[in-house]
C-alpha cells in the first residue's frame, strides 16, 4: 500500500500528470492502481504523484501505452 504523506511540495494532482504524460486522468489513474505510476495518498486519500519521477517517465517515455492505443 502506497505511503501516506501531509506535505504537498514536490508533488503532483492527477490532471497535472494527465497533461505531462499526453493521456486523460483516467489513464493517470488507472496507471497508478496498476502500478506503471509512482504515487503517495494523501491524508484525505487522494493520490499524489512525484513530480520528479513523473517528468523523468515523460523525458524518458519509458512508461508502456495502453492495450489497444490509437496507432
Amino acid at each position: 500500500m502506497p505511503h501516506q504523506y501531509n506535505v504537498a511540495d514536490g508533488y503532483l494532482h492527477t490532471a497535472e500528470v494527465a497533461a505531462i504524460l499526453h493521456v486523460s486522468p483516467k489513464t493517470v489513474s488507472r496507471w497508478a492502481k496498476e502500478g506503471r505510476l509512482p504515487f503517495l495518498k494523501t491524508l484525505g486519500g487522494h493520490r499524489r504523484y512525484p513530480e520528479a519521477e513523473i517528468r523523468e517517465l515523460a523525458a524518458g517515455n519509458t512508461f508502456a501505452a495502453t492495450e489497444g492505443a490509437a496507432r
